[in-house]
């Protein structure tokens, strides 16, 4: 469907030769009945159309008119259709309304007037497929729960899909807010293990004195308020998996039991005596610099190389390119829906701009909790910079060359087309209107891989 395409449905020749000198900014197309309006819809799927409602063999009443919307709508149900009605009309407006028209216009013509009305449905068409093109988008990632467009994060899908159906320990290192609890979760939604529990523990939000008998368990009496036995994290994920995030702030008095759970397989409650045998996969992920931690003390080295068989290192969200927006749209479609807040249609060019440009040191959680207020925030149809607590002149950008730019814009979009295709190079090819052969040049010149 074409975004710049304006369908002029008119039988009067001098107006229809008035509006389309008016329109000259889009592509414009004329149809003087409903045979040839609704073959230019087919052959063209035109984003907006005005509809004379006066259409001939009955240019003085509306049945012709109506038929016309009525087919329109259920061709290309998108389009926006502006209906246009005598100057003294009153019911018609409101029944074009009810059958799916977007908005209605009365003559006389004022060509400025129309304009503004013209202009608004292309702009809410814009926004509309903006949303359907991320939904698409969505569908075709093959990880539960992770939204990527950028290369950066395309790799590391790839690696938790080669990790994901071995026992491997996987360490998961990047800044909090990265979304490290969601690719653990991907790991095991793509593994053997993914029908058993999928246990997840945050080391850092349990006080020292409380950690061991939450990862492993207490015996009755093993300490003041120990009046049953109760089984530990490791204990509840067997069969499945277990993640243990900030594994960097696990106590080093508490850190050889986590060895030996790694080493054989086996835990011991507090306050017990008996191994009890485990049979899970441990995930674990930290924000810290383990190396770091060793020189200082802090952390053992032997369960260091224990716990970092393979390493996934996730960027932070201002390296992820154009991951921002991408995110951006997916939190507001949430929102929007939780909230009922339908009204809101999408981002305006400021708060796209000012979001591109902020450095996010929350990473994905920040933006989501912009978002939220955002949507609660909004006064009109579109979010802006201030709704997001993000003022438009207050991240500025470096200017880049030409070539810069350039290929910026080259890899962002076969980034999204290769998304949206599944990365499935002949239909991404199709969509950015180019050869197979020079999407695998344009592959190879920006290092991306399939």
């Amino acid at each position: 469907m074409s975004e710049q395409t304006l369908l002029i449905v008119e039988d009067d020749l001098g107006l229809q030769s008035q509006l389309r000198w008016n329109f000259e900014q889009y592509k414009v197309l004329v149809a003087d009945d409903r045979e040839s309006a609704i073959a230019a819809v087919k052959r063209n799927q035109p984003a907006v159309v005005t509809l004379d409602l006066g259409l001939p063999p009955d240019p003085g009443g509306v049945s012709e008119g109506f038929a016309t919307l009525s087919e329109i709508l259920t061709i290309a149900p998108t389009t926006k259709v502006i209906v246009i009605t005598g100057n003294d009309d009153q019911v018609n407006p409101v029944k074009a309304i009810g059958l799916g028209a977007y908005d209605f216009y009365q003559k006389p013509i004022e060509p400025e007037t129309l304009s503004f009305v013209v202009e608004r449905a292309f702009r809410l068409y814009r926004l509309e497929e903006e949303n359907r093109q991320f939904r698409r988008m969505h569908i075709t990632n093959p990880l539960v729960g992770v939204i990527a467009a950028s290369p950066e994060m395309h790799e590391v899908c790839r690696m938790v899909e080669r990790l994901a159906p071995t026992d491997i320990t996987v360490l998961l290192l990047g800044e909090s807010g990265t979304g490290k609890e969601v690719l653990a979760r991907a790991l095991h939604a793509l593994s053997p293990r993914s029908k058993k529990p999928f246990v997840a523990v945050n080391a850092a939000a349990i006080p020292d004195s409380l950690l061991e008998s939450e990862l492993f368990g207490f015996e009755k009496g093993a300490f003041t308020g120990a009046t049953q036995q109760t089984k530990g994290k490791f204990e509840l994920a067997d069969g499945g998996t277990f993640f243990l995030d900030e594994i960097g702030d696990i106590p080093l008095s508490l850190q050889p039991k986590l060895l030996r759970v790694l080493q054989e397989r086996v835990i011991e409650r507090v306050g017990g005596r008996q191994p009890i045998k485990v049979d899970v996969r441990l995930i674990c992920a930290t924000h810290q610099n383990l190396t770091k931690l060793i020189s200082e003390g802090k952390f053992r080295e032997d369960l260091y190389f224990r716990i970092n068989e393979m390493i996934i290192n996730i960027p932070p969200l201002r390296e992820r390119t154009g991951d921002v927006v991408v995110l951006a749209r997916a939190f507001l479609d949430k929102f929007v829906h939780q909230m009922r807040r339908t009204n809101i249609l999408g981002f305006s060019h400021g708060a796209l701009a000012a979001m591109e440009a902020y450095h996010w040191p929350g990473n994905v959680r920040e933006l989501e909790h912009k978002v939220k207020r955002a949507v609660v925030m909004a006064s009109g149809p579109l979010i802006e910079a201030k709704d997001l607590e993000l003022a438009p002149g207050e991240f500025k950008r470096r200017l880049w060359s030409l070539r810069e730019a350039r290929d910026m814009a080259e890899r962002q979009a076969i980034c999204a087309a290769l998304s949206e295709a599944g990365e499935n190079v002949t239909k991404a090819a199709e969509i950015l209107e180019i050869t197979r052969p020079t999407l695998y040049a344009l592959l190879s010149k920006f290092n991306l891989k399939i």
